[in-house]
């Protein structure tokens, strides 16, 4: 990024979406810098980036599409790509207009193309179309993820969240020894991914406990975006601890912190029991942390998902609440109202620590 230009509250043009004074500023960059790229905070219409293209000379996008192209690069399994790319479409739809050049070859014959169709309307005919397509085999998606989550029916599933770039996949790798794509980058985790845990067995009433690692949340994530990771969010409604993973050296992660809250309760999740992780303790420089405390948390665990320090007493509180829903599920089986015996017993080859 060359730079940043912030437009005061209450300048709004609808034309440029900033005043002309701004306008000349960031036209002034581009010119000086050899700007090829400029990107607004926030949603343009396709009229807007048309006025700005041709005052700036320079291509415009605005939030959306960046963040959709970000997923695009990442996107690598099948469902991952049937997802972004039906939340490109749903994006474009809208924003279709008379000068788009062909979409697809128009076929001839009989009701290829009714009498006087403009190219916009086979143009939305053909998005409209695909749109349907990939909704279908999402629905599909959605099937296969609702069977998968009825054969963990009585096991303690745990998820990760956090905003993007938190550190959860790193953590989701020293919890689980099962190595995933990790990136110093925005969005590298699409597809959520489960684990068992490496420090849990099954023993005497403890269920096997299950690690699943989600995509990163973000501020004014684009609703297309939102309603087709449905599935993928569906992950985080069915989770029995959620994990807050917090990158606790970033100037920003009281902000971020209240971002992850509010997509939770969008998504109805809000009522899941979580336990909030400062990640990334290690970037503090030595400065004191409170690992217990942080403001609206009953309880938080400072770590280093990179180092592993603190991960055993992540470990320990993940255990603790799993052997005390294990305890809560016996006695309303049997009806009993005292203390369930529960124990813990550490599987063949486990270590005490992450």
């Amino acid at each position: 990024m060359v730079g940043r230009v912030v437009q005061k509250s209450g300048r709004f043009h609808s034309a440029h979406v900033v005043g002309s004074g701004k306008l000349d500023e960031i036209s002034a960059r581009i010119t000086s810098e050899k700007i090829n790229l400029v990107v607004f905070d926030d949603e343009l219409s396709p009229s807007q980036i048309r006025n700005l293209e041709e005052r700036l000379d320079c291509k415009v996008i605005d939030r959306s599409m960046l963040i959709l192209d970000i997923f695009a690069k990442h996107a690598h399994t099948k469902e991952s790509r049937t997802q972004v790319e039906l939340a490109q479409y749903q994006y474009l739809y809208p924003r279709l207009s008379g000068q788009w050049t062909h979409l697809s070859k128009q076929w001839g014959g009989i009701g290829s193309k009714g009498p006087g169709e403009t190219q916009l309307e086979v143009d939305r005919r053909l998005v409209g179309k695909r749109i349907l397509k990939l909704k279908r085999e999402l629905e599909k998606i959605d099937k296969e993820r609702e069977v998968q989550r009825k054969g963990r029916e009585g096991l303690f599933k745990v998820v990760l969240v956090g905003y993007t770039n938190a550190g959860k996949s790193t953590l989701f790798t020293t919890l689980t020894r099962a190595p995933v794509w990790a990136a110093d980058q925005l969005f590298c985790t699409l597809d959520p991914t489960t684990r068992t845990m490496s420090h849990n067995g099954s023993h005497d009433g403890t269920p096997r406990i299950l690690l699943t690692d989600t995509i990163g949340f973000i501020r004014k994530l684009p609703a297309p975006l939102f309603a087709a990771f449905r599935a993928t969010l569906g992950e985080v409604s069915d989770a029995d601890l959620l994990l807050h993973v917090v990158d606790y050296p970033g100037a920003e992660y009281r902000h971020e912190m209240a971002e992850v809250e509010n997509t939770l309760t969008q998504i109805g999740a809000q009522s899941i029991p979580r336990l909030i992780v400062l990640n990334k303790i290690d970037l503090l420089n030595g400065q004191p942390v409170s690992p217990y405390h942080v403001e609206g948390a009953e309880e938080a665990v400072a770590v280093s998902a990179a180092t592993g320090v603190g991960c055993d007493r992540l470990v320990e509180a993940i255990v603790e609440r799993a052997e005390a829903a294990a305890e809560s599920s016996f006695q309303r089986r049997s009806g009993r109202t005292g203390r369930a015996r529960v124990h813990w017993e550490q599987a063949p080859g486990d270590s005490d620590s992450a």
